[in-house]
């Protein structure tokens, strides 16, 4: 079994923080393009990537968060879809494997309109990504809100169906099932997946009646929590932290991982 903790972002100086993660002990970061993909050109990610390995840090890429890849609005579909393989292309030159996005919105479509709707469009991805010759794979992640696709049903039927990745956020499952969660149901079903590493998200998180409202610094008990059924099912796994203080809550989870 083998599990890589990181944090979500990468910062500026990321030569230095690719330093500071292998010195603290983690093994994997987040490249966040979630407000804006902010490495204009391939050959900067080249070079971020090539830092990257030269510290054995395992990267991922999360896009945007202007994503609906079933709006009403077909401009908005286009524009998604453009965000979505922008960060490809750059995730292919960092080394990353893992492109994690937010699919889309029920809106007024039936839940299995939104997944036929997100499944054309990865399928439509796919192709690009395919005909571009990118080494990484496509993650719709784990919502945790009702309004959003993204149940671990919903991310299953979507990985048989396209072969697509998924990404696991602990906090938003939280949030989605207003902290009751059916762990079992939910490892169980995360050993159905085919592809490996499994890649996941934690943090600490609020939520009201609708589910999650933010993220939060990470609780000891949701990390110990996790974390043991990481270990009672042997997964190999990466999780990045995504709370307000995404490397100490990382360093904090490592170091609760060490001693079990």
């Amino acid at each position: 079994m083998r599990v890589c903790l990181g944090p979500g972002g990468i910062g500026s100086d990321y030569e230095s923080n690719f330093r500071r993660f292998k010195d603290a002990g983690l093994g994997c970061a987040e490249v966040t393009f979630t407000h804006a993909i902010y490495m204009n050109s391939n050959k900067i990610a080249k070079t971020v990537g090539a830092a990257a390995k030269k510290f054995k840090i395992d990267l991922s890429v999360h896009c945007p968060y202007y994503i609906n890849l079933v709006s009403a609005d077909k401009s908005k579909i286009a524009a998604s879809k453009k965000r979505i393989l922008t960060s490809a292309e750059r995730g292919h030159y960092l080394g990353a494997k893992y492109i994690v996005f937010h699919a889309g919105y029920y809106g007024k479509l039936t839940r299995l309109q939104a997944y036929e709707g997100i499944k054309k469009a990865i399928k439509d991805m796919q192709d690009v990504i395919k005909d571009s010759k990118w080494k990484v794979m496509l993650a719709p992640e784990l919502m945790g809100r009702d309004s959003s696709f993204g149940t671990i049903d919903e991310l299953y039927q979507l990985h048989k169906d396209t072969k697509c990745a998924a990404c696991f956020d602990f906090a938003h499952l939280k949030a989605a099932y207003r902290g009751k969660v059916n762990w079992k149901y939910v490892f169980d079903m995360m050993k159905k997946f085919k592809f490996k590493p499994l890649t996941a998200h934690m943090s600490g998180i609020e939520w009201g009646p609708k589910g999650e409202k933010r993220h939060v610094l990470t609780p000891e008990k949701d990390i110990q929590e996790v974390l043991q059924w990481v270990k009672k099912y042997r997964f190999g796994i990466r999780i990045i932290n995504e709370s307000p203080d995404t490397f100490g809550d990382a360093v904090k989870t490592l170091k609760m991982y060490n001693k079990l």
